[in-house]
C-alpha cells in the first residue's frame, strides 16, 4: 500500500528515538525539526519506504540521513559497528556528490565531539564518494575497509554491481536514498537506476528506499517508480512526505516594454538590461534563469558590457563549460563574492549555492513544475518566501505565463512522464546479469519486471533482448557484431559467453549517449570549452562568437577541435538560439486553451481589465496587452480555443501556407505535422516543409499543390497515427542521429573496445549501416522497436496527439477553416519560425511589426474578413 503520511510528530517524539549525542548535537544545532524531518524521521526509523517531496532548503537531505545516521551511531556506542556498506547514497550529479559528502563529514565530526564530552568514544563513521572520477587507487581501499556511507551516481552504481570484490560489498546495504528523483524520472537514467535498485535488492536482500524530489507530480505514481513492484505485480509499500507547500512562493509576470509589438530588438534588449540591472541592485543575490545555454552566455556578456561595474561581479554558469569553471562559479557564489549568475539548466538541481533571494526567468520555463523548482532556489531557508519574476519578451509568452503563473500559485501541477520499456537499457542489465552467474530466463523476467518502467514488459520482448544477445539474428556477426551470452531455451538458461563481455560491460555501460561535443582552444592550446557540433559545422575563418562570456574568434579546425583568438569586445557574427528550445508541457498547454475561451468571453465585459489582474494578478501594462491581442485576433479571424481548431489557409505568389493553430505543445505537434506532411507529399507528390511550434504548425506547398478544406479535415480522420509516424520517420536525419544513441545504449555499437575509443563519425557509420540491414531482414529487431519508441514517446509525444486526434475524431474539437490574406496574430509566430530570411531575433521581431501594421490597416479599414466556412 502506497499512502501519503499523515501523521506530523513532535520534537519530543524523534527526539525520542534519537542516540544522546545524535539528539544533544541536534538541539544544538538546529533546536527543532523541519516538516519534512517532522514526517519522515520516524517512519524511516521503522524501516518505511519514503518518498519526500519538498522545496530546496527544507532539510529533506538530512531528514533521509538523520535514521541511517542515528542507526550507525548506536551501532558504535554498543562497539557493533563492522566494516561494511549500510548506506548508499545515489544522485544524478556527480558535483552533488562531494556536497554531500562534505555536509555528511561535518555533523558526524560534530556528533563525535559531543560524544567525547558526554565521556565515551565513538568509531568514526566512513564516508566515500565512488564516481568515474575515482582513482583505482581509492576504490582498491573501499574493497579492504568499506565506507559506513557510500555516495555513488547511478552509472557507478551498475559498474559496481558487477565488480567482483566489491559487489560482495554492496550485500549488507540497509538504506539507499535516491535524490533528485525529478532528474532522474523523466529519462533513461531513472530506468537504469532502478533496475541496478532491483538487481541489488536481489543480491542485499530487503533494504529501505528513501525517494528525495523537489516538486513533481503525480507523486503516487512516482513513489510507485522509486519503491518498485512485487513479484505478484502489486506495488511495494510505503509513505509519501509531501511538503512542496511549505515555503511561501511568490511569482510576479512583467513584461519590460508597454507596447511588445512595435517594440524594436533594440529598445526591448535595452529595456531587458535596464529592468535587470535594477532587481541586481535591489537584491543580494540573482539568479538568472534563461531558456538555452547560449541565452545564458549572451545574457552575461550583455550585463557585463553596458554595466562596466558588473565586470567581475556577474558569471554564466551552464554544462558546456568546464568543471573548474563551474565549480568556481559555484564557491564564489557561496561566498557571496558575486551580484548574479546566469544560467541555463545547469543549477536547477539542488547544489548548495547558498542564499539567493531572487529568482528572475526571461522568457517562459514551459511548465509549472520547472518554474517551482526554479524559483525555489531562491530564500533557500524554509521560512524565507521564494521570490521569482518572469520577464517576458513577445505576446505568446505574456499569455502562456500569465497562466502558468496561476497554476503555480494554485499548484496546478504538469504530470510528468516516465519511458516504458526501454530495450537497450535493459540489454545492458541483462548482460550485467549474465556476467554475475547463471541465470534461469524465468526468475530474471520477474527481477526486471519489479522495476517499474518494466512492470508491463512482455515475455516476447525480454527473449529478443536475450536472443539479440545470444546473436541469434544472423548476418550481425559480419557486421562484428558478436554473442555476449549463451542462451538454452529448452533448459530455460542464461549466462556469460566470451572472455572480453566484462570489459564490454564496464567500457560501455550508462544512458547518457556521447553528444559529439568540439572542444575549442586558443592558439596556445588552452582549453576554453566546448561547442555542440551543429554549431561547429557553421564557422568560417573570422567568425566570431560568445563562449564562458567572452568573445573569441574562430582561426581553423583539425579533427574534433576548433582553434580560436581572444577577441575583447567584438561584436559576435553568428546567432546561437536555435536548437535547444524546452517544450511545452501538454497539461499546460490545455490550459492555455481554456484560457483563451476565458478571455474571448470576457471581451465585450467593460471589467474585462480588472478581472483579468484581479484573478491573475498581473499589471495593467500586462491586461491591456492580453485584451488587444485577443481583440484583434477576434475581428481579424477567429480565436482558436479548447474547442475550436483554426486552421488557416494563406496564399502566396508561390506557396500555400497552412497554419494549425492546434495548441498542445511542440513534443505533440511535432508527431502530427510529421505525419501531416508526410500524407500530403505523398498525395500531392511534392516537397512540403514544416515549421513547429507549441502553439501549432504550418504546412508550406508550392501553390499549384494547394488543399482543399476537404482534404485538411480527412487529416484529421486518419487511422493509424503510430504506424504512419513510422513511415514518415524513414531516412530522417532523426532516425539516423537516435539509432546511434540506442545502438550505443544496446551495445550493438560499441563506443569503447579493447581500451579503445572509437570516433563518433565512425559511430554514426556503422550505425546507418546496421540499421538498413536490420530494417530489411529483421523489422521486429529490440533495438530498432526501441529507436521508433524513444523518438516518438520521449522525444515526441504520441499519446496526447493520438487524444487530441480522437477529441477532433469525437466532435469535442470543431475545425474551422479559413482563407486569409495574411497569417491571423495568433499565426505570427509561425509565420517568423517558417520564415528562411530570418536569422537573428532583432529580424524575427521586424518580421512580426509588419504583419501586425497591414494587419491593423485591414482591421481598422472595416474589411471585414470573410465569414469562416461553416463545417461540417
Amino acid at each position: 500500500m502506497i499512502r501519503f503520511a499523515q501523521r506530523e510528530y513532535t520534537d519530543e517524539e524523534i527526539y525520542e528515538i534519537l542516540v544522546d549525542p545524535v539528539r544533544e548535537w541536534f538541539r544544538r544545532k538546529f533546536g527543532t525539526f523541519t516538516p519534512p524531518q517532522r514526517y519522515a524521521v520516524i517512519e524511516i526509523h521503522k524501516g518505511e519506504n519514503v518518498l519526500i517531496s519538498s522545496p530546496t532548503g527544507s532539510g529533506k537531505t538530512l531528514s533521509a540521513f538523520l535514521a541511517a545516521i542515528n542507526e550507525l551511531i548506536l551501532l558504535g556506542k554498543e562497539g557493533k559497528l563492522e566494516d561494511k556498506i549500510y548506506v548508499l547514497y545515489v544522485s544524478p550529479l556527480r558535483a552533488l556528490n562531494n556536497d554531500i559528502r562534505r555536509n555528511l563529514e561535518e555533523p558526524l565530526r560534530e556528533i563525535r565531539e559531543v560524544a567525547q564530552e558526554m565521556g565515551y568514544d565513538l568509531p568514526e563513521i566512513r564516508v566515500a564518494v565512488r564516481t568515474s572520477d575515482t582513482s583505482s587507487y581509492e576504490k582498491q581501499k573501499m574493497v579492504k575497509t568499506p565506507p559506513h556511507i557510500l555516495i555513488t551516481t547511478p552509472e557507478s552504481l551498475a559498474i559496481a554491481l558487477n565488480a567482483p570484490k566489491f559487489s560482495e560489498r554492496l550485500k549488507t546495504v540497509k538504506y539507499v536514498i535516491v535524490d533528485e528523483v525529478h532528474a532522474l524520472a523523466e529519462n533513461k537514467r531513472g530506468t537504469h537506476l532502478m533496475l541496478s535498485l532491483e538487481r541489488l535488492q536481489n543480491l542485499a536482500g530487503n533494504f529501505v528506499r528513501i525517494g528525495l524530489s523537489a516538486t513533481i507530480h503525480p507523486l503516487e505514481e512516482v513513489a510507485k517508480f522509486v519503491f518498485g513492484f512485487n513479484d505478484d505485480g502489486t506495488p511495494r509499500s510505503g509513505l509519501i512526505v509531501d511538503v512542496s507547500f511549505a515555503k511561501k512562493t511568490e511569482i510576479k509576470v512583467e513584461s519590460v516594454v508597454e507596447d511588445l509589438v512595435y517594440t524594436d530588438a533594440a529598445t526591448l534588449s535595452e529595456a531587458l538590461y535596464k529592468r535587470l540591472d535594477e532587481l541586481i541592485e535591489q537584491h543580494r543575490t540573482t539568479l538568472i534563469f534563461t531558456n538555452t545555454r547560449s541565452g545564458a552566455e549572451r545574457v552575461a556578456y550583455h550585463l557585463k558590457k553596458r554595466f562596466p561595474k558588473y565586470t567581475e561581479l556577474i558569471e554564466a554558469h551552464h554544462s558546456s563549460l568546464s568543471r573548474d569553471v563551474r565549480l568556481e562559479v559555484e564557491e564564489k557564489l557561496k561566498r557571496g563574492e558575486i551580484k548574479a549568475v546566469c544560467t541555463s539548466t545547469s543549477l536547477e538541481l539542488g547544489i548548495d549555492i547558498g542564499s539567493i533571494d531572487l529568482v528572475v526567468l526571461i522568457g517562459s520555463p514551459k511548465s509549472v513544475n520547472r518554474a517551482l523548482q526554479r524559483i525555489g532556489r531562491a530564500g533557500h531557508r524554509l521560512h524565507e518566501v521564494s521570490k521569482g519574476i518572469i520577464l517576458v519578451l513577445d505576446r505568446d509568452d505574456l499569455v502562456e505565463c500569465t497562466v502558468l503563473a496561476y497554476n503555480a500559485r494554485n499548484r496546478r501541477l504538469d504530470r510528468i512522464k516516465i519511458p516504458q520499456n526501454p530495450l537497450d537499457v535493459l540489454v545492458q542489465h541483462v548482460l550485467g546479469m549474465a556476467l554475475e552467474r547463471v541465470w534461469d530466463i524465468e526468475e530474471a523476467y520477474t527481477l526486471v519486471r519489479r522495476a517499474y518502467p518494466y512492470r508491463n514488459l512482455s515475455f516476447d520482448d525480454f527473449m529478443s533482448v536475450l536472443r539479440y544477445l545470444a546473436g541469434e539474428y544472423a548476418g550481425l556477426e559480419e557486421k562484428k557484431v558478436y554473442a555476449k551470452i549463451w542462451l538454452d531455451e529448452k533448459e530455460g538458461k542464461f549466462g556469460r559467453r566470451g572472455k572480453m563481455t566484462r570489459a564490454i560491460y564496464y567500457m560501455n555501460t550508462g544512458t547518457i549517449p556521447d553528444e559529439a561535443k568540439i572542444e575549442v582552444y586558443t592558439l596556445d592550446k588552452r582549453f576554453i570549452g566546448t561547442v555542440e557540433e551543429e554549431f561547429a559545422e557553421r564557422l568560417m575563418p573570422g567568425d566570431i562568437f560568445v563562449l564562458a562570456g567572452r568573445t573569441y574568434e574562430f582561426k581553423k579546425s583539425r579533427g574534433n577541435r576548433i582553434y580560436v583568438e581572444p577577441k575583447e569586445g567584438a561584436k559576435p557574427t553568428i546567432p546561437a538560439w536555435f536548437s535547444e528550445m524546452l517544450p511545452l508541457s501538454f497539461d499546460l498547454a490545455l490550459d492555455v486553451q481554456r484560457f483563451r475561451r476565458e478571455i474571448k468571453e470576457l471581451l465585450d465585459n467593460p471589467k474585462a481589465k480588472q478581472i483579468l489582474m484581479e484573478k491573475y494578478k498581473i499589471d495593467e501594462k500586462a491586461a491591456k496587452a492580453i485584451l488587444s491581442y485577443f481583440r484583434e485576433q477576434a475581428k481579424y479571424s477567429t480565436i482558436p480555443d479548447d474547442r475550436i481548431l483554426l486552421v488557416e489557409e494563406v496564399l502566396e505568389e508561390r506557396r500555400a501556407k497552412y497554419f494549425f493553430h492546434t495548441l498542445i505543445g511542440r513534443r505533440a505537434n511535432e508527431a502530427l505535422s510529421r505525419v501531416f506532411a508526410y500524407l500530403v507529399s505523398k498525395k500531392k507528390r511534392c516537397n512540403v516543409g514544416i515549421a513547429i511550434s507549441d502553439n501549432g504548425f504550418m504546412l508550406i506547398l508550392p501553390r499549384e499543390k494547394r488543399l482543399s478544406e476537404k482534404d485538411i479535415k480527412s487529416l484529421f480522420q486518419l487511422e493509424d497515427l503510430r504506424e504512419t509516424l513510422k513511415r514518415a520517420l524513414d531516412n530522417t536525419e532523426l532516425l539516423k542521429r537516435r539509432f546511434r544513441h540506442v545502438a550505443n545504449r544496446g551495445l550493438l555499437i560499441l563506443k569503447r573496445y579493447m581500451g579503445r575509443k572509437k570516433s563518433l563519425s565512425r559511430q554514426q557509420l556503422n550505425a546507418q549501416t546496421l540499421l538498413r540491414l536490420l530494417k530489411k531482414n529483421y523489422p521486429d529487431f529490440p533495438l530498432l522497436k526501441e529507436v521508433y519508441r524513444e523518438i516518438m514517446e520521449d522525444k515526441m509525444d504520441i499519446e496526447n496527439a493520438e487524444l487530441f486526434l480522437n477529441w477532433v475524431k469525437e466532435g469535442k474539437i470543431n475545425i474551422v477553416f479559413e482563407q486569409n490574406e495574411l497569417p491571423s496574430p495568433f499565426a505570427f509566430n509561425l509565420e517568423v519560425i517558417g520564415a528562411s530570411d530570418v536569422v537573428l531575433m532583432e529580424d524575427r521581431r521586424e518580421l512580426i511589426k509588419q504583419l501586425h501594421k497591414k494587419i491593423m490597416v485591414m482591421i481598422k479599414e472595416g474589411e471585414e474578413p470573410k465569414p469562416p466556412l461553416p463545417v461540417s
